[in-house]
C-alpha cells in the first residue's frame, strides 16, 4: 500500500526539520527524539498539510501533552515532548510555516492534566445571547458566526470538524451532525433547538447572501460555513471569530477549544454518563474525557464550600 499525501508531507517536513538540526551537535538519540515527538504530535493532532499546520492553536499543544499524560506517561516524558513541540514550532516560525509561534506560553503539564479554561453555565448562555443580538446586526457573517458558536456548544466538536462540515452532513429533521474526526473516525452528535434555528437562518439567509455575491457564485462548494468570499471557512477564521465573541460578551478570553471543553464540562454537570460524552467528543481513550470529571467536581467543592453551613470554610 502506497503512502498517503498526509503521511509524505508529515515525513517531508519531519526531515525539513531534523536536517535543521543536524548543524547544532545534537547526539543521534536526541535528534531522534525530536523526530518521534514531531511525528507523534502531528500524526495525534491530525494535522496533514502545510494549511493545518498554520492554524494550529496553544489549546490543540495543550491537549496533546494532556492525551500522553492521560496515558500515565512520566512527567519527564512529558517535558521532553514539549520541548520537541517548542523547538518545532520555533524552526516552523523562522521558516514562514507559520505566521505565529503557538508553543511560546507552552507548558508542561502539570500531575493533574490541565485543560483549557471553560465557562460556567450562565457565561455561556451569555455568549450565545450576545451572539444572537450581533447576527441580526452584522449581516451574512453575523449570522455564520452565530451559528458557529451555538454548534460548537451544542455538540462539543472540534473547530476543524465543524470548517470540515458539508450541508450534506447536517440532517435538520432529526437533528443530528455527522462528523469526521480524528484518524478517520466518523460520529454522529445530536445538536438542540437553538442551534439548529441558528443553522437554518445562516443557511437560508446568510449563506445564500454570500453565494450570491460572491466570485464562486456559478460553483459554490458543499461546504457548511463559508468565508466572506464564498470559499470554505478556515480553522484560524473560526478561531478569530469565537475569540471575538467571547470578548463581546465579556466571558473571558474562550475559543473553540475551551467552548468544546465547556459543552462537555457542562453535559457532565447535566447528569450525562461519561461514556455518553466520550462518544460525544469522539475520544478513543476514556481517560481522556475523564479530565472533565476533575473541572464538574472542583465545581460541585466550591459551591459545597460556600453554600454548605457546615463545609469547614472560614467565613
Amino acid at each position: 500500500m502506497g503512502m498517503s499525501d498526509a503521511q509524505q508531507w508529515r515525513q517531508e517536513i519531519v526531515k525539513d526539520f531534523d536536517e535543521s538540526l543536524v548543524g547544532e551537535g545534537l547526539a543521534v538519540n536526541t535528534r531522534k527524539a525530536y523526530q518521534s515527538d514531531v511525528t507523534d504530535m502531528l500524526t495525534t493532532l491530525h494535522i496533514d498539510s502545510a494549511s493545518e499546520l498554520a492554524a494550529v492553536a496553544l489549546d490543540d499543544l495543550r491537549e496533546w501533552l494532556a492525551i500522553h499524560l492521560d496515558k500515565g506517561e512520566a512527567r519527564a516524558s512529558i517535558a521532553r515532548r514539549g520541548a520537541s513541540a517548542k523547538r518545532f514550532f520555533r524552526w516552523a516560525h523562522t521558516r514562514g510555516l507559520v505566521e505565529r509561534d503557538c508553543s511560546v506560553r507552552l507548558r508542561s503539564p502539570s500531575v493533574r492534566p490541565s485543560i483549557p479554561d471553560v465557562l460556567s453555565q450562565p457565561e455561556a448562555l451569555t455568549m450565545m445571547e450576545q451572539s444572537l443580538v450581533l447576527a441580526a446586526q452584522s449581516g451574512p457573517l453575523g449570522l455564520r458566526d452565530h451559528a458557529l458558536v451555538e454548534l460548537i456548544y451544542a455538540t462539543a466538536i472540534r473547530v476543524s470538524e465543524a470548517v470540515a462540515l458539508d450541508l450534506d452532513d447536517v440532517d435538520m429533521g432529526q437533528r443530528q451532525v455527522r462528523v469526521l474526526g480524528k484518524g478517520g473516525k466518523e460520529r454522529v452528535v445530536p445538536f438542540g433547538l437553538p442551534a439548529a434555528e441558528a443553522l437554518e437562518t445562516w443557511i437560508a439567509e446568510g449563506r445564500t447572501e454570500i453565494i450570491r455575491t460572491s466570485p464562486k457564485a456559478g460553483n459554490p462548494p458543499p461546504a457548511l460555513f463559508l468565508g466572506s468570499r464564498g470559499l470554505r471557512l478556515g480553522a484560524r477564521q473560526a478561531r478569530d471569530a469565537v475569540h471575538r465573541l467571547a470578548s463581546v460578551a465579556q466571558v473571558g478570553d474562550i475559543g473553540p477549544h475551551g467552548l468544546r471543553h465547556s459543552a462537555a464540562t457542562h453535559l457532565l454537570e447535566g447528569g450525562a454518563d461519561l461514556r455518553s460524552v466520550q462518544e460525544i467528543l469522539g475520544h478513543s481513550s476514556l481517560a481522556t474525557t475523564q479530565r472533565y470529571t476533575h473541572v464538574s467536581a472542583d465545581r460541585l467543592w466550591s459551591t459545597y464550600a460556600t453554600a454548605h453551613p457546615r463545609s469547614g470554610s472560614e467565613d
